[in-house]
């Protein structure tokens, strides 16, 4: 039996480590790594039965840390414990959990014991364990009136980004129409007209775009990390409409 905990801040790191050695003593050795990057070399190195990986790291997230793990060994028990129970770390964990596969999903103000409890709970006992609030949001995220396909997911990443109507028909290979019409359900998922006020003043007060993507950012569905991550995308793809530089 062995361990990989995986984390950048150097207390949290430190005391995990030291709860496991005083508890769970069978479970190492114990190899640290302070990013995703580290981590995933540990993980190849050692092949650990038991992850603990903090979700946002420097250099690779604790979700692809996961998904190149489970790809290559779909039986590895993870926890993932995070400050955050963002939307879109749930979505993507959707995306790259095997089927049969037992894990957890943790927040970091979890006490001590829950911790230790969510570990042999996840190990020993082969059952999942996801903090209430998570489940909360995963629930939301399934529902069918407001989770959001990948396609309104899609369009929601592009106008977060700047794109135009235009620009995203050419991305997404749709016609105008199709992206109005995926566009009108996203702001019908994200309620977006509840916060509408029509005054004889002015007209209208928010512009639906710009709201649904301060809505978004409220609900977890995107945040920055997410957007540098789909800006290196864009610019891939913008890439073949731009002019070589001069010599």
């Amino acid at each position: 039996m062995s361990t990989l905990l995986a984390e950048d801040d150097t207390l949290y790191r430190q005391h995990v480590h030291s709860l496991l050695m005083h508890h769970l003593p069978q479970f190492g050795p114990v190899y640290m790594a302070s990013n995703g990057r580290e981590a995933l070399e540990l993980y190849r190195q050692h092949r650990p039965n038991f992850l603990l990986l903090d979700i946002r790291m420097p250099e690779m997230s604790g979700i692809e840390v996961a998904r190149q793990v489970w790809s290559e060994q779909p039986s590895t028990r993870i926890i993932f414990w995070s400050h955050f129970a963002d939307e879109v770390y749930v979505r993507e964990l959707h995306k790259i959990v095997p089927p049969q596969t037992v894990y957890g999903y943790l927040l970091k103000n979890c006490t001590d014991e829950k911790l230790v409890s969510a570990i042999q709970a996840v190990v020993q006992d082969e059952q999942c364990v996801i903090d209430r609030e998570v489940r909360g949001v995963d629930s939301r995220s399934q529902n069918k009136i407001t989770g959001l396909s990948d396609a309104e997911y899609e369009v929601l990443i592009d106008i977060a980004l700047g794109l135009t109507d235009q620009a995203i028909a050419a991305r997404r290979f749709l016609s105008r129409r199709g992206v109005t019409n995926r566009l009108r359900n996203l702001y019908d998922k994200l309620e977006v007209s509840n916060d509408q006020i029509e005054s004889e003043e002015w007209g209208t007060t928010f512009s639906l775009r710009a709201r649904a993507i301060r809505l978004a950012f409220k609900r977890g569905l995107i945040n920055a990390q997410l957007l540098d991550e789909e800006e290196v995308h864009l610019d891939h793809w913008l890439s073949r409409y731009r002019l070589e530089p001069l010599d």
